[in-house]
This record gives structure tokens, sequence and C-alpha cells, in this order.
């Protein structure tokens, strides 16, 4: 039986959460994907969504190529990371959510596998869009990490690269969102298809529009930064809890 493979899929300000080692280079049916070794580990791969060199703005990342790269890869569970704005006065700037729903409000993305090519309709059951198994191992990690994280929460994914607009997020705060994204979407829906175990830690960055006075990306990026301390071995100890459990089975 060969060990599981994880991934994590690093968003904005991640670009230094691991120390890398080699680069594959990976072409798909639906597009090339990067990914990494993780130093030090034969089994975690480190996916950066915005690309290498981060130059792939939300709405034209190629969410499909780089979840099939990692089941090429063998991934079976994966662990993502998503800068989010804030509906709840609650979930303050620094604090992390780990998501257990999501509405989708973007527009232009391809969000299946399933296009009926082959002659296949299939229709994917998300009532539980996020990985129960992953969603609890990371709440272990936290608990013995003493990281505080909201256990749930609803994520709302904007298409992006515009920050919404505060008559956006009344709307959305009324469907009981609580954080609001550019990315969780389809990234989680793919994952789903392809029977991969996924969650999202969703790291407030700042109050969304309206309940701000002003979004600045500096901003973002600089929490986001500061935040990889706490974000790595939360992402490890995490990691080291689903293998016990596959040690188990």
């Amino acid at each position: 039986m060969h060990p599981s493979k994880y991934a994590v899929i690093a968003g904005t300000g991640m670009l230094k959460l691991f120390d890398l080692e080699e680069r594959k280079d990976l072409e798909t049916p639906y597009g090339s994907s990067s990914l990494y070794s993780v130093k030090g580990s034969d089994h975690i791969y480190y996916l950066p969504r915005h690309g290498v060199n981060y130059t792939l703005p939300p709405h034209k990342i190629n969410y499909r190529a780089n979840i099939y790269a990692l089941s090429m890869m063998g991934v079976k569970y994966v662990i993502a990371t998503n800068a989010v704005g804030s509906l709840r006065k609650t979930y303050s700037p620094g604090s992390f959510v780990l998501p257990d729903q999501t509405l989708d409000f973007t527009k232009s993305r391809v969000c299946t596998f399933f296009e009926g090519e082959d002659g296949r309709v299939v229709f994917t059951d998300v009532s539980e869009p996020y990985s129960r198994k992953v969603r609890s191992a990371i709440m272990d990690a936290s608990k013995l990490l003493k990281i505080k994280i909201y256990g749930k929460g609803t994520y709302v994914c904007t298409e992006g690269p515009r920050y919404e607009t505060p008559a956006e997020i009344r709307a959305f705060k009324k469907l009981g969102a609580d954080v609001v994204g550019m990315t969780g979407v389809p990234e989680v829906f793919l994952a789903k298809e392809l029977g991969i175990e996924y969650a999202a830690i969703a790291i407030v960055t700042n109050y969304a529009a309206g309940i701000t006075k002003q979004i600045s990306h500096s901003l973002v990026m600089d929490v986001m930064t500061k935040s990889q301390e706490k974000v790595k071995p939360l992402v490890l100890e995490s990691i080291r809890i689903l293998q016990e459990g596959e040690g188990k089975t």
C-alpha cells in the first residue's frame, strides 16, 4: 500500500510557506500546471495557485489543470489557503476561519470536469463541499498548537480581480456569507469531482467593503505574509494527524 500524498494549494502572500525542492511542470488534458516537492518530505506537494511567479489573477487561474495535476501525482488530501475579507465583526483581520459551506458568485470560470464530451452526464453531490475529515484534522491541530480558528463559516467566491462593492457585501451578508474571496471556486468543486479530500484555511486580511472604508492590496499581502508563521505548523500538524488516521485504517 502506497502512503497517501498531500498537497498545499497556497494563495496570496504564501510564497515562502515552505522550503521547496524539485519543481514539476505537468501537462494535463486541461493545460499545464506547476508544483513543487516540499523539502524534507516525500509526500507533500506545494502548488502556488497564482503561478510560479505570482502572475495569474483569480479569474485567469487554470483551476482544472491544477486539480487534475494533483490527481495525476496521486494526491488524496489537499489543504488550501485563501485570503478573505470578513463580513462579520467577529472575524477580525488576522483571524483564521475553516469554511464548511460556500456560495458561488463567479461568472466566467469553467467549474467542472464533466462536460459531457465522453457521453456521460454526471451530477456531483456537494452537500458537504469541504472534506469533513480534513477539516477535523485542522481543528485538532489548531487545538494542539493553541492556534485559534473558527470552525465553520460560509465562504462566498466572487469573480475578481476587483474587490466587491458595499451593496454586494450587504447582499452576501443577507445570504448568510461570513467571508468573501476570489479563489475558492471552482477549486473546491473540482476536487470533489475527482474524489480529493479538500479543505481550506480562510485567512481574514481585512473587513469587506462597506464595513471598512477602503481596501488595500498591500495590507492584504502584509497580513497574509505574517500569517505564514502560524499556517506552516498548522498545515504540517494537520497532515501528521491525517497520516496517523490513515495508519489506523
